[in-house]
């Protein structure tokens, strides 16, 4: 149950990413709106708070976690870059979402083999 929870609140932090890029070409002025500003963070909060209960029930903690790490270094590349990708314009902003957008795809495919150097 944790974990469709888990996984859902990735897709919501994912579609409200892409979302608020999109917003922020088309209708920057609705990202003033209070929804708009909060949701984001409540989701990404249940997100990581989902992650963490998961780490604890499957006891990942006593095994191998260099996977884990990996995934926190993929997170905090995807909250730079997304902070980058949202305060910037032009070609950098469109840089810092494909580099968001790769830690994403990283974070996910490291979460499925649980090896944090599978290109190799």
């Amino acid at each position: 149950m944790i974990k469709t929870i888990h996984l859902t609140f990735i897709l919501l932090s994912v579609f409200s990413f892409v979302g608020r890029v999109i917003l922020s070409e088309t209708h920057p002025t609705l990202l003033k709106q209070p929804v708009f500003k909060a949701a984001p963070h409540i989701i990404n909060t249940l997100l990581l708070l989902s992650g963490v209960i998961l780490v604890f029930q499957g006891q990942w903690l006593s095994r191998e976690t260099g996977w884990l790490l990996a995934k926190v270094i993929g997170l905090i590349g995807y909250i730079g870059l997304g902070i980058v990708t949202l305060r910037t314009r032009g070609r950098n902003r469109w840089l810092a979402f494909a580099g968001a957008m790769a830690c994403i795809v990283y974070i996910g495919i490291v979460a499925v083999t649980r090896k944090p150097f599978f290109f190799l």
